[in-house]
């Protein structure tokens, strides 16, 4: 695929920024959180020019996500205790994960999808004791592997990645009760009335909630529509932004569809498979909701993938 030379010197900024020395892992220095700063106003502005320069997206998820130290030896001591105790769960979804997709299906194969799962569940089985939240493997957390392994050169890349993306980034989303994902749907539902109390109100009328047509959509940060290229697009922004956006992304799309849920009198058959993912237009309207919303529950918004309600 060719890229433009616009997207070629677009690539030569992203890599001026990856390039400028590193410091010390332990803190990062001013200079390093300024070039994170950079990079994520880049990513809104320009988005990453993967087809320009296949490298830049897996070093800048690996910037965004902190992942500085890969020990192949542990990722090895983890694949070599074989099947975790939930390998047959893992087993009935892996061979599903994004089936339709040709691209994927070529670079990711199924036992790479087994093995990343499996080493995963058995880091979290040794740091139980440690750690406030306990993970195992549940539904929908190997369509948030799949990008992972998809965008990374290694799979000890992926696999740090990814356990780093689940443990901080969205933990309460793969608890047994995936009750971070249900906080986002009612969320959902909260911020679609104050943005569009019409849209709401057409679905309400229907007996439609976040519950019922946007369950995949939050479960799997929109990893279940595809293409893929615009999935790992919209990705780079959630990963830069954070993964509470996630929510305003879905409302995005139910605008963009808009015109079409308000004329049907069934809009869940409109809304059982949403339209070809388009990230660019789903991150724009994404930045223009935020300013609608009350500061209050956009801080709600904000905290829901991670942080613990004390009942």
């Amino acid at each position: 695929m060719s890229s433009s030379p616009s997207a070629a010197a677009t690539a030569h900024s992203f890599n001026k920024i990856l390039n400028q020395p590193k410091t010390t892992k332990s803190k990062r220095s001013p200079d390093v959180e300024d070039g994170v700063k950079k990079l994520r106003r880049m990513i809104l502005v320009e988005g990453i020019p993967s087809a320009a320069d296949p490298t830049l997206r897996p070093r800048i998820w690996k910037i965004l996500l902190r992942v500085d130290s890969l020990s192949a030896e542990t990722f090895l001591q983890y694949v070599s205790r074989g099947p975790c105790e939930v390998r047959e769960k893992i087993r009935n979804d892996t061979f599903r994960t994004l089936a339709t997709d040709r691209g994927f299906k070529e670079r990711v194969r199924e036992d790479m999808l087994v093995r990343l799962l499996d080493a995963f569940v058995w880091r979290n089985h040794d740091r139980q004791e440690t750690h406030q939240l306990g993970f195992t493997y549940v539904q929908g957390m190997n369509v948030l592997a799949a990008p992972f392994l998809y965008t990374m050169p290694s799979e000890l890349e992926a696999f740090f990645c990814f356990a780093k993306f689940i443990e901080e980034s969205c933990p309460l989303y793969v608890q047994p009760t995936l009750e971070g994902v249900h906080r986002g749907l009612k969320l959902l539902d909260r911020c679609l009335k104050i943005v569009d109390p019409e849209l709401f109100a057409h679905l309400r009328s229907k007996n439609l909630s976040a519950e019922i047509y946007a369950f995949p959509s939050v479960l799997t940060l929109c990893a279940c529509t595809p293409p893929l290229d615009q999935v790992l697009q919209l990705w780079d922004f959630l990963l830069a932004f954070g993964v509470h956006l996630n929510v305003l992304c879905v409302i995005a799309q139910l605008l963009l569809m808009r015109d079409e849920v308000m004329n049907s009198l069934s809009p869940m058959r409109i809304l059982r498979t949403f339209p070809p993912l388009e990230a660019l237009p789903v991150i724009g309207i994404a930045v223009t909701l935020v300013r609608d919303l009350p500061a209050d529950l956009y801080d709600e918004l904000v905290r829901h993938p991670f942080e613990i309600q004390n009942l």
